[in-house]
């Protein structure tokens, strides 16, 4: 399974000069995160990989390009992408800067 979230920004009830939008909605059990500075031309890892863990990936600046199993997914900033682990898969960058990507790994529904 996988999901790419592109909702727009909204201002929730009862807030002002506040815009949010949803990321994910729950995916299994937080694991672990981290924040990833992917350069021009990086990525990987080459040859992709799978493991247990499942993983949201959030664009914080740049584009993401992410490849799962036969398919390749374009992810913006401001946009979210599920990942189930035990489907082979790398991330890259895909534009001439930095790309910023916060990543959270979740237990995947079989542990």
């Amino acid at each position: 399974m996988e999901e790419l979230y592109t909702q727009e920004f909204t201002t929730p009830p009862n807030h002002k000069g506040f815009s949010a939008k949803k990321l994910f909605d729950e995916n299994g059990k937080i694991k672990w995160g981290a924040i990833a500075y992917i350069d021009k031309d990086g990525g990987g890892p080459e040859g992709n990989h799978t493991h247990k863990e499942n993983h949201i990936f959030i664009v914080v600046d740049g584009e993401a390009k992410i490849i799962l199993g036969e398919q390749t997914f374009i992810v913006r900033k401001n946009e979210s992408f599920f990942v189930n682990g035990m489907i082979p898969h790398s991330i890259w960058n895909n534009v001439d800067q930095t790309t910023v990507v916060i990543k959270i790994s979740t237990e995947s529904e079989t542990e």
